[in-house]
């Protein structure tokens, strides 16, 4: 049985998946900074492969939990394409499924203010990314130029989004109640705004 080639639309949807991939990764490793080798790791190899282990895990959930609303919301932007459905019909999905998330949390971890925050995001984010997908180009870059056709326009989206990301992570913040919370989400908050903005300003530079 011959393997089925992927679309247009399977083509953009890696694209921008893989776009917002590599951001998370960089503000990771803004966040998550390597540290130093100790003179015990180098003495005892098994110690250095727990902690390198530690540390690789650490990051891999901290990349996915950045990326879990902007997947959400891309996989239903891709389903409204694709399958037709509203856009009323993917946001009940997810509520049902955050919502899911949130009964099944007996740490308090996940709290009710920190999902309607992030549906908020969501909902934002959806719009983005059914724009995306719908623009002609198949690159990231192609898609996002002919989504919005001038800087001011991308730039005055990625305000919104950058507000709608500080309300959950300041819910978040919140809920963790830590005194390295605030560190954190302001290093992940001016790690994004940068990557986002020298991006922008390199893309829409470039058009002819």
């Amino acid at each position: 049985m011959g393997k089925i080639l992927p679309t247009v639309l399977d083509t953009k949807y890696e694209s921008i998946f893989a776009k917002e991939r590599s951001l998370a990764k960089a503000v990771t490793s803004a966040v998550i900074e390597s540290k130093p080798i100790t003179v015990w790791e180098i003495m005892i190899p098994i110690l250095f492969l727990l902690s390198f282990l530690r540390f690789k895990r650490t990051r891999e959930i901290f990349t996915l939990n950045f990326l879990f609303t902007k997947k959400l919301a891309l996989e239903a932007a891709f389903d409204m394409i694709k399958k037709g459905m509203s856009k009323e019909v993917v946001i009940k999905r997810i509520k049902e499924k955050t919502s899911n998330i949130l009964a099944q949390d007996n740490k308090g971890i996940y709290s009710i203010k920190i999902r309607q925050r992030q549906l908020k995001e969501i909902n934002l984010l959806i719009d983005h990314y059914y724009k995306l997908l719908n623009a002609e180009g198949k690159s990231y870059a192609s898609m996002l130029k002919n989504a919005y056709q001038t800087h001011e326009r991308y730039v005055t989206f990625l305000g919104q989004l950058g507000r709608a990301e500080k309300e959950v992570n300041r819910a978040a913040a919140q809920t963790v109640r830590t005194t390295s919370a605030s560190k954190i989400v302001s290093k992940m908050e001016e790690t994004t705004a940068k990557i986002r903005t020298s991006e922008a300003e390199r893309i829409f530079s470039s058009m002819g």
